[in-house]
Protein backbone atom coordinates (compact mmCIF):
# COMPACT_ATOMS: atom_id res chain seq x y z
CA UNK A 1 0.00 0.00 0.00
CA UNK A 2 2.35 2.39 -0.14
CA UNK A 3 3.03 5.06 -2.67
CA UNK A 4 -1.03 4.49 -3.05
CA UNK A 5 -2.85 7.97 -3.32
CA UNK A 6 -5.25 8.21 -1.45
CA UNK A 7 -8.59 10.10 -2.33
CA UNK A 8 -10.26 11.66 0.19
CA UNK A 9 -14.15 13.61 -0.47
CA UNK A 10 -13.53 15.78 3.10
CA UNK A 11 -10.88 18.52 1.92
CA UNK A 12 -10.96 21.97 2.22
CA UNK A 13 -11.75 24.11 -0.70
CA UNK A 14 -8.58 25.98 -2.07
CA UNK A 15 -8.11 29.38 0.14
CA UNK A 16 -9.68 31.35 -3.02
CA UNK A 17 -12.80 30.01 -2.52
CA UNK A 18 -12.70 31.13 1.46
CA UNK A 19 -14.53 34.20 2.24
CA UNK A 20 -12.26 36.16 4.79
CA UNK A 21 -12.82 39.12 6.87
CA UNK A 22 -10.59 41.64 5.79
CA UNK A 23 -10.26 45.13 6.79
CA UNK A 24 -11.16 46.28 3.20
CA UNK A 25 -14.35 44.33 3.39
CA UNK A 26 -15.43 44.98 6.81
CA UNK A 27 -15.36 49.21 5.95
CA UNK A 28 -17.38 48.30 2.48
CA UNK A 29 -20.09 46.05 4.89
CA UNK A 30 -20.39 49.16 7.39
CA UNK A 31 -20.15 51.94 5.31
CA UNK A 32 -23.01 49.64 3.37
CA UNK A 33 -24.78 49.38 6.36
CA UNK A 34 -24.53 53.27 7.59
CA UNK A 35 -26.21 54.69 4.05
CA UNK A 36 -28.93 52.30 4.49
CA UNK A 37 -29.57 53.41 7.72
CA UNK A 38 -29.35 57.31 6.71
CA UNK A 39 -31.80 56.42 3.85
CA UNK A 40 -34.25 54.24 5.89
CA UNK A 41 -34.19 57.14 8.68
CA UNK A 42 -34.25 60.23 6.39
CA UNK A 43 -37.76 58.42 4.72
CA UNK A 44 -38.91 58.51 7.92
CA UNK A 45 -38.35 61.42 9.07
CA UNK A 46 -40.56 63.05 6.62
CA UNK A 47 -43.39 62.37 7.88
CA UNK A 48 -45.56 61.09 10.66
CA UNK A 49 -49.03 60.02 10.32
CA UNK A 50 -52.31 58.74 12.44
CA UNK A 51 -55.20 57.46 11.12
CA UNK A 52 -57.12 57.64 14.19
CA UNK A 53 -58.49 61.14 14.31
CA UNK A 54 -61.91 62.78 13.52
CA UNK A 55 -62.59 66.39 12.15
CA UNK A 56 -66.00 67.94 13.31
CA UNK A 57 -68.51 68.57 10.48
CA UNK A 58 -70.91 71.97 10.52
CA UNK A 59 -73.66 69.96 11.89
CA UNK A 60 -71.92 68.36 14.60
CA UNK A 61 -70.98 65.20 13.65
CA UNK A 62 -67.20 63.60 13.67
CA UNK A 63 -65.54 62.46 10.49
CA UNK A 64 -63.02 60.05 10.59
CA UNK A 65 -59.38 62.08 9.35
CA UNK A 66 -56.18 61.19 8.66
CA UNK A 67 -53.08 63.84 10.77
CA UNK A 68 -49.54 64.02 8.89
CA UNK A 69 -46.95 65.91 9.63
CA UNK A 70 -45.73 66.50 6.82
CA UNK A 71 -41.58 67.79 6.83
CA UNK A 72 -41.48 67.46 2.94
CA UNK A 73 -43.54 69.80 2.32
CA UNK A 74 -43.01 71.71 6.03
CA UNK A 75 -47.29 71.45 7.27
CA UNK A 76 -49.51 69.79 8.81
CA UNK A 77 -51.74 68.04 6.72
CA UNK A 78 -55.17 67.18 7.32
CA UNK A 79 -57.16 64.38 4.77
CA UNK A 80 -60.92 63.80 5.91
CA UNK A 81 -62.54 60.68 4.80
CA UNK A 82 -65.59 63.62 3.46
CA UNK A 83 -64.21 66.75 2.66
CA UNK A 84 -61.36 68.55 1.68
CA UNK A 85 -57.94 68.44 2.72
CA UNK A 86 -56.48 71.16 4.84
CA UNK A 87 -52.61 72.06 4.94
CA UNK A 88 -51.34 74.38 7.53
CA UNK A 89 -48.19 75.72 7.05
CA UNK A 90 -45.27 75.38 10.11
CA UNK A 91 -44.65 78.80 9.48
CA UNK A 92 -48.44 80.26 10.22
CA UNK A 93 -48.82 78.25 12.93
CA UNK A 94 -49.52 80.89 16.16
CA UNK A 95 -50.18 78.47 18.56
CA UNK A 96 -51.39 74.81 19.50
CA UNK A 97 -53.94 73.89 22.63
CA UNK A 98 -55.08 70.96 24.05
CA UNK A 99 -57.48 69.92 26.31
CA UNK A 100 -60.16 67.02 27.40
CA UNK A 101 -63.64 66.65 27.60
CA UNK A 102 -65.87 64.23 29.32
CA UNK A 103 -68.23 62.47 26.11
CA UNK A 104 -71.11 60.33 25.83
CA UNK A 105 -70.51 57.28 28.46
CA UNK A 106 -68.01 59.31 30.50
CA UNK A 107 -65.46 58.49 28.11
CA UNK A 108 -62.41 61.01 27.62
CA UNK A 109 -62.38 62.81 24.18
CA UNK A 110 -59.17 64.73 23.56
CA UNK A 111 -58.69 67.68 21.48
CA UNK A 112 -56.20 69.95 19.36
CA UNK A 113 -56.91 73.13 18.47
CA UNK A 114 -54.13 74.72 15.79
CA UNK A 115 -54.45 78.24 15.80
CA UNK A 116 -52.84 79.85 12.74
CA UNK A 117 -53.36 82.61 10.50
CA UNK A 118 -54.21 82.69 6.34
CA UNK A 119 -53.30 86.11 5.05
CA UNK A 120 -53.70 88.11 8.42
CA UNK A 121 -56.25 86.54 9.01
CA UNK A 122 -56.83 84.17 12.32
CA UNK A 123 -58.06 80.83 11.94
CA UNK A 124 -58.50 77.81 14.40
CA UNK A 125 -58.46 74.19 13.11
CA UNK A 126 -60.54 71.31 15.71
CA UNK A 127 -59.13 67.96 15.73
CA UNK A 128 -60.23 64.90 18.24
CA UNK A 129 -57.33 62.49 18.92
CA UNK A 130 -58.02 58.89 19.86
CA UNK A 131 -57.11 57.98 23.65
CA UNK A 132 -54.61 55.76 22.71
CA UNK A 133 -52.56 58.22 19.92
CA UNK A 134 -53.14 61.56 21.78
CA UNK A 135 -49.60 61.56 23.76
CA UNK A 136 -47.80 60.96 20.24
CA UNK A 137 -49.70 62.98 18.43
CA UNK A 138 -48.30 66.05 21.18
CA UNK A 139 -45.36 64.87 20.42
CA UNK A 140 -44.92 64.78 16.89
CA UNK A 141 -46.30 68.04 17.16
CA UNK A 142 -43.40 69.33 19.24
CA UNK A 143 -40.82 67.29 17.02
CA UNK A 144 -42.26 68.24 13.83
CA UNK A 145 -43.54 71.91 14.41
CA UNK A 146 -41.32 73.03 17.02
CA UNK A 147 -44.42 73.97 18.91
CA UNK A 148 -45.71 72.53 22.38
CA UNK A 149 -49.45 72.64 22.74
CA UNK A 150 -50.75 74.79 25.87
CA UNK A 151 -52.80 72.49 28.29
CA UNK A 152 -56.16 74.50 28.60
CA UNK A 153 -58.62 73.71 31.62
CA UNK A 154 -58.31 70.02 33.83
CA UNK A 155 -56.20 68.13 31.19
CA UNK A 156 -52.87 66.91 32.67
CA UNK A 157 -49.60 66.88 29.62
CA UNK A 158 -48.67 64.32 31.18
Amino acid sequence: MVGRAVHCENRTPPSDFTFRYTLRIVKRLAFTLLLVALAAGLGFANETSFSHVRVPTPNGKHIKAVLTFSDKDKAIEVRPAKGDPVTIPYGQIDKCEYEYSIGLMDEKEYWLEVHYHEQNAPKVFVLLMAGHDYLQILDALKAHTGIDAEVLGNAKKR
